[in-house]
């Protein structure tokens, strides 16, 4: 989608210069002078616009992805047992919040990626914490 609105705009802005260009040379320079003010305004107004749009818009979701037999965790791993007979003993700790929300997270064929912290967990066959 940016790539379309990264053309769209080089073609606007081409014909907008040649416009003024055109403006330039078939009449006189103050009529090109008060058209490139009226166009510089125009485009000033425009970019505030796109701007204020960006400030209050939302950051995208973060992507999440984990290959055959992995695991992938978009924020922490706490008091998990990930594997075959793997186990949690003793008390759970309470979670912290993750420390990078907007990183994607992937886990390649049989992986463990997370977004966040793992603490008080048992990781891989067998394992007991």
């Amino acid at each position: 989608m940016a790539r379309i609105w990264t053309w769209v705009t080089a073609v606007v802005a081409g014909a907008a210069t040649l416009g003024l260009v055109l403006v330039a040379v078939l009449a006189d320079l103050d009529t090109a002078g008060q058209a490139a003010s009226v166009v510089g305004a125009v485009v000033a107004l425009a970019a505030l616009v796109v701007s204020v749009l960006a400030l209050g818009g939302t950051a995208p979701g973060r992507r999440v992805r984990a290959g055959r037999g992995a695991v992938a965790a978009g924020g922490n791993i706490t008091g998990s047992a990930l594997g075959t007979n793997s186990k949690v003993t003793g008390p759970h700790t309470p979670p912290t919040p993750a420390r990078r929300p907007h990183d994607d997270v992937h886990a390649s064929r049989d992986a463990i990626a997370t977004g966040g912290d793992i603490t008080d967990s048992a990781l891989g066959e067998g394992s007991e914490r």
